[in-house]
């Protein structure tokens, strides 16, 4: 059974490793770690078995958070578990005074897509070459309050 909960000091060099697997320009353990520093970011870890397998977080920027990272360990994928940890760090971010949230994708990454949707963010715009490695649009998207 998983768990959600926050990203701790001993999560770091899993989470690295794991990030090398989802992302063509990977944060490096230390990266992990400065978000630990920093009273502005919140970061959530999905936890099987004792040990890290996903992570989701944001900076918080007066009121506005933007989601910079969300992934699942690729045999982990198919659990709902980005699910989990996007419904967590709404309800987090709801209890830190967060208004409203907002991400870039990949135009090609549907199903990341697909799941911020059923979260009420909509595209807003395009944001042309963002990404590298491959190069690629990055598609704006917004949770806004109603």
């Amino acid at each position: 059974m998983s768990i959600i909960r926050r990203l701790q000091p001993e999560d770091c060099a899993r989470l690295a490793e794991i990030e090398k697997l989802c992302f063509s320009l990977p944060w490096s353990e230390e990266d992990f770690r400065k978000l630990l520093t920093h009273s502005y970011c919140t970061y959530l870890v999905a936890e099987e078995d004792g040990e890290p397998v996903g992570f989701c977080g944001y900076t918080n920027l007066c009121g506005e958070a933007d989601i910079d990272h969300v992934f699942v360990a690729p045999e982990f994928r198919g659990k709902k578990l980005a699910q989990r940890l996007m419904r967590e760090i709404l309800k987090t971010g709801g209890e830190e005074g967060v208004e409203a949230y907002t991400l870039e994708v990949r135009v090609s990454n549907a199903p990341a897509i697909h799941l911020y949707e059923k979260f009420g963010f909509v595209s807003e715009g395009i944001r042309p070459g963002f990404y590298d490695y491959p190069r690629e649009d990055a598609m704006i998207m917004w949770r806004r309050p109603v």
